[in-house]
């Protein structure tokens, strides 16, 4: 016999159904709506760990400027790997010689990564100690920089120094070798900064 089933036992079994959940959507839509309201100015540039030195507490080790060897040394490796491909694969209408051109150009940066990594030998302690000597003068207040000069991008402290007088009467910009620890160059001069309102309110 047929399974008569009355309007209600529909009805009954629809109910018991259960409700699709609809919340993964609405979060989706919540965070596309969160990401259209976020403007530029909410989208901050960040230094990695190792260069943030705001709220550092101890002595602070500079990164040393010899890092710049290991993109180098990648580059130097995709280039061989551009070699092997064109000279292995003959024949194939994905390799030209487009793979030995990039591999001249890989290789020419990777060799200026390795010849221009230098290694950091004077720290800013060493730097300030080689720019007392130079600019003469008993050092108070003094701030180090690090630069870099010429094609082959040689490290390079800038040392900024204020006599020890208070307010100071004099002061430096000394450039020390970041290699050697050389002084390439340095100015002395009177301080022709007002530092009157500082010392009333020290």
């Amino acid at each position: 016999m047929a399974d008569d089933r009355t309007p209600d036992d529909v009805t009954d079994e629809t109910a018991a159904e259960p409700a699709v959940d609809g919340g993964a959507d609405d979060d989706r839509r919540d965070d596309a709506s969160a990401d259209a309201r976020r403007g530029d100015a909410d989208v901050v540039d960040e230094l990695p760990e190792d260069l943030d030195a705001a709220g550092f507490v101890g002595p602070y080790l500079f990164p040393n400027n010899n890092r710049r060897r290991v993109p180098g040394y990648l580059y130097l490796a995709i280039a061989a790997a551009c070699v092997a491909v064109w000279a292995l694969v003959d024949g194939s209408p994905y390799v030209n010689g487009g793979f030995l051109l990039a591999a001249v150009l890989l290789a020419v940066v990777g060799a200026y990564h390795l010849v221009s990594g230098w290694n950091l030998d004077v720290d800013e302690q060493d730097a300030l100690v080689a720019a007392t000597r130079a600019v003469g003068f008993p050092v108070g207040h003094a701030s180090a920089q690090m630069g870099w000069r010429g094609l082959l991008s040689r490290p390079t402290w800038r040392i900024l120094l204020y006599s020890a007088e208070n307010p100071p009467l004099h002061r430096g910009l000394v450039l020390v070798d970041g290699v050697d620890g050389d002084i390439i160059e340095h100015f002395v001069e009177d301080n022709p900064e007002d530092w009157s309102d500082l010392v009333a309110d020290g």
